[in-house]
């Protein structure tokens, strides 16, 4: 977050500088060119900084215990339900 408000900060100070500075010239271009640009290297920068929670490495070995199963238990039923389509009613002519 810090890179990104230094980055974008900077950016406003070329905006503003393209503007005020006179007579204008070459370095009216590079401020210009520097105000578009900066956004797009504060957000990598932003993406790509370090993260600040560190992970660790979990072993594959590792398993949940399961709960004990019951054989003698009778299987609940579970709720289904089932949607089917039905053929359109369709109107007869009336003669």
């Amino acid at each position: 977050m810090r890179h990104y408000v230094i980055t974008m900060s900077i950016r406003m100070v070329c905006f503003v500088l393209m503007f005020v500075v006179q007579p204008m010239g070459w370095w009216t271009w590079v401020f210009g060119i520097a105000a578009a640009v900066l956004p797009y290297i504060a957000v990598v920068f932003a993406n790509a900084g370090d993260d600040s929670v560190p992970t660790t490495v979990e072993s594959p070995l590792i398993e949940l215990e399961a709960t004990a199963h019951d054989p003698q238990a009778a299987p609940q039923d579970p709720a289904v339900i089932t949607i089917a389509e039905a053929p359109a009613h369709t109107a007869e002519p009336r003669s």
